[in-house]
């Protein structure tokens, strides 16, 4: 597990996890309910960099609901995932 930052901070990707093939789960952490499209910049363009590798995007969120955009991203609240 790491997380991801380019020179002059124009992309960033708070946890990639990756697995023992190379797989690459891409994870943003947000302290709001809502999720919009500058939420997931990075994430979208890593995905676009590793097409082959990424397995998956996520944005864990303080909202009340799971579901996954029409991007593909999916959003699932900090609550849902655990005590």
């Amino acid at each position: 597990m790491s997380h991801l930052r380019l020179r002059g901070g124009d992309r960033e990707i708070d946890l990639i996890v990756e697995g023992p093939d190379g797989q690459v789960l891409a994870i943003e952490v947000k302290l709001a309910s809502a999720v919009n499209d500058s939420d997931v910049r990075h994430l979208l363009w890593l995905r676009d960099q590793l097409p082959d590798r990424v397995v998956d995007l996520l944005v864990i969120n303080t909202g009340t609901r799971a579901y996954r955009r029409p991007d593909g991203v999916a959003v699932v609240p900090l609550g849902l995932l655990g005590p």
